[in-house]
């Protein structure tokens, strides 16, 4: 049998993680299957993913009635849920974490704590350790948004040995803030004479919104020949920041200890302009020690048209022109991250009050 298109990535370097999670992929062994035969090497989930798996199946109704009997939240009753589902898929992927010859490369889950938290620094701190421990899973991430004051919980999570996934990144300068949080909350474990060689991280850059929100700019400027071009721009200089952050005296100094580097993460890479094909953002990003989180409907495209091939440095300067042409425009990028995450946040409270909404209906 023919190898998968989407195992074949793995052989350029780049992990495919699946962002998608729940009871029936696991119990139906779906997922067992993706890891087997399309290579599948992590999990993703977010509030929005959780709200859609427990609002439109049954799969859930019983444990809710259960859970509904004490004097839990709704809040609490969907982390309890929540939870259960991770680490059973953790347990999935624990052969894929055991089997790399780096720990800190593979086999993560990742769970997002509560989106309300988002611009709430002691908040995001207490409860990625309550979920960390809760889940009590060494291939377990905690997501925490890479906002302003997400820096300094991310900071202090990796100081403290958890696994972080950081999400909701829209721009460069923040990516680049998001990966001094990391060095530095790995010195702060070193420095205390705290081991920093499992400690793990990722750094999801967020692809398809920036190019909803700059392409009708672009028309609207004279430069509709840049539509589709500047996410995938972005994540170019992005990925050049990344092996300059990882590349120092100073990263070297933690990688002899054991460090392992944050990788970056593309995300919301699933195409919505049907002008492109439906696999850009998973062709155009194609890297070593990178990941992809892509939906299902993503990931059995690229199974059945994919082209896998390395393409992540490929045209570099072309990169760097588009952002200066958009720069030029009078289009202020640092206003447009800012108003991407800001959206960002909001698409994950809505579904995440959704979900507790339809938690209380079903009590």
């Amino acid at each position: 049998m023919a190898t998968s298109k989407v195992k074949q990535i793995h052989d350029f370097g780049q992990s495919i993680w699946l962002d998608f999670i729940d009871r029936k992929i696991i119990d139906s062994g779906e997922l067992k299957k993706l890891i087997e035969e399309d290579g599948v090497r992590g999990v993703t989930s977010n509030p929005a993913i959780f709200e859609k798996a427990i609002s439109s199946s049954s799969d859930y109704d019983a444990d809710i009635a259960e859970l509904s009997k004490g004097d839990s939240t709704n809040e609490e009753i969907f982390f309890s849920l929540a939870i259960e589902d991770i680490k059973a898929a953790c347990d999935l992927m624990m052969p894929v974490y055991n089997e790399e010859d780096v720990v800190g490369a593979d086999g993560y889950v990742s769970l997002e704590v509560s989106p309300f938290l988002a611009l709430d620094t002691q908040g995001t701190i207490k409860q990625a350790s309550e979920l960390w421990m809760a889940v009590d899973r060494a291939n377990v991430m905690i997501k925490i948004p890479g906002t302003q004051p997400g820096l300094t919980a991310i900071q202090t999570a990796i100081s403290e040995g958890i696994n972080v996934n950081v999400t909701l990144l829209f721009g460069l300068d923040r990516y680049e803030a998001v990966a001094e949080a990391y060095i530095s909350g790995l010195e702060k474990r070193a420095e205390i004479g705290l081991p920093v060689d499992h400690v793990a991280s990722v750094a999801s850059f967020f692809l398809s919104r920036i190019d909803i929100l700059v392409d009708p700019m672009l028309e609207e400027k004279g430069l509709g020949e840049l539509k589709g071009e500047v996410a995938i721009a972005s994540a170019k200089l992005a990925y050049q920041i990344y092996k300059r952050m990882f590349s120092t005296d100073r990263w070297k100094k933690l990688a002899d200890k054991g460090a392992v580097p944050q990788r970056l993460l593309w995300a919301s890479t699933s195409n919505k302009n049907p002008a492109f094909k439906d696999t850009r953002y998973v062709e155009a990003l194609i890297g070593p020690n990178t990941v992809n989180t892509i939906p299902m409907e993503t990931l059995e495209a690229y199974r059945d048209h994919g082209d896998p091939a390395s393409r992540l440095e490929e045209d570099l300067d072309a990169a760097t022109s588009v952002m200066d042409k958009v720069k030029a425009a009078g289009i202020d990028m640092d206003a447009i991250t800012k108003q991407l995450e800001e959206e960002g946040i909001e698409k994950f409270n809505k579904p995440f009050q959704k979900l507790l909404d339809a938690i209380e209906n079903q009590k």
